[in-house]
């Protein structure tokens, strides 16, 4: 089933990808035809114009947006657009995003920002010409409409699969249920029971199972270049603080008497470690809090290189296109082949960083309540 799922997603992409070599190749295609026509002063200035940045169009797929982009052709933007809710001077603004497209972007004083600070953010100017952001932004945005996506298919995945249980019970596992039933037995038997123990285990299962699949399917959704793929959830640093503050709330109220001493008194540690001066209850209380800090990090980071990586590899085509047609084609293949395999590489990613994230959050929960030996 593994092999299927790569060898599909790998086939979606190169497809994409051959559907974006083909626009390049029409458009330079155009350029040559102006140019033969006697435009080239025009064409010159419309290719300055809309000289390609790589940085900027990297940044703007991996972070978030208060629209969903489906696709360009040619000057016309496809899009979902997505609610907007402000609250601002004791009052509420809802309003589509879509309204941002008309009267030069703004819309009852707001618009989008492109500087450095509220790059993306919705702001309105200052008496003094600053750019303020409004006291409260709720915002439906792409994340969270891909967060509700990924919520809506665990329900149908998991209330399918409960369904079968009772309907098949004692029976051998058939369809969903066969495909799932390894891995939450994976999730239980060597993630669970292995890192919590066998008697307490149990009462973690619903959050170790929740945040693995969670992990997994937006890491998988965010490989697919379309919709409803391609938002970068598990990229966000924002979404991957939440799973690792739920980790560290369930730790810090499950800890024991057992957990809390040996924060302060560690055993098996000499004593000039933790008297006069409390180095290692010190180092070991740090702990307490740089160990979800290393959750959240490490997930965004994986999938947020991940996904640079690959959209750097497809800008090589259009900047060295820019040089030259043909140039832009011998990349192409270099980049298409290499992108392919990050592909492949990142549907191993998805599973390792959901594993590892679980893993992790086990091994805390075990910490926590480990009974005196």
């Amino acid at each position: 089933m593994s092999s299927i799922l790569r060898k599909l997603v790998a086939l979606v992409r190169t497809a994409f990808f051959v559907v974006i070599l083909t626009a390049t190749a029409n458009l330079s295609a155009q350029h040559n035809e102006q140019k033969a026509t006697g435009g080239e002063e025009p064409w010159q200035e419309e290719i300055e114009q809309q000289e390609f940045q790589a940085g900027e169009i990297i940044i703007e797929h991996i972070s978030d947006s208060y629209e969903w982009h489906i696709i360009t052709i040619g000057h016309t933007h496809v899009t979902i657009p997505l609610p907007v809710m402000l609250y601002d001077n004791d009052e509420f603004h809802f309003f589509m995003s879509s309204a941002f497209h008309h009267n030069d972007g703004i819309h009852e004083g707001y618009f989008i920002s492109h500087h450095d600070m509220n790059s993306g953010k919705i702001v309105k100017k200052g008496s003094n010409g600053e750019e303020i952001r409004p006291y409260l932004d709720f915002s439906f945005t792409k994340n969270v409409l891909a967060i509700f996506i990924s919520m809506f298919i665990m329900i149908f995945v998991f209330m399918s699969v409960a369904k079968s249980y009772k309907r098949r019970k004692g029976k051998a596992p058939k369809g969903l249920q066969s495909f799932l039933e390894p891995v939450i037995l994976f999730v239980r038997d060597d993630i669970a029971k292995a890192s919590i123990g066998e008697k307490k285990y149990e009462k973690y299962m619903p959050f170790l199972l929740t945040v693995f699949f969670f992990v997994l399917i937006n890491n998988m959704l965010g490989i697919i270049p379309f919709f409803p793929g391609g938002a970068n959830v598990t990229g966000n640093i924002g979404v991957t603080g939440v799973l690792a503050a739920f980790t560290f709330i369930i730790t810090t109220f499950s800890g024991n008497k057992n957990y809390w001493l040996h924060l302060i008194n560690a055993p098996g540690v000499p004593w000039w470690l933790k008297l006069p001066i409390p180095l290692m209850p010190f180092v070991e209380i740090m702990g307490v809090f740089t160990k979800p800090f290393v959750l959240m990090v490490r997930l965004f980071a994986n999938i947020t290189a991940g996904h640079i990586i690959i959209l750097g590899f497809i800008s090589l085509i259009f900047i060295f296109g820019e040089m030259s047609t043909g140039l832009g084609y011998g990349v192409a293949v270099i980049s298409v082949a290499f992108s392919i395999f990050m592909d492949v590489l990142e549907l191993l990613v998805a599973f390792i960083q959901a594993y590892v994230f679980t893993l992790l959050s086990a091994l805390y929960f075990g910490m926590a309540t480990e009974e005196h030996h």
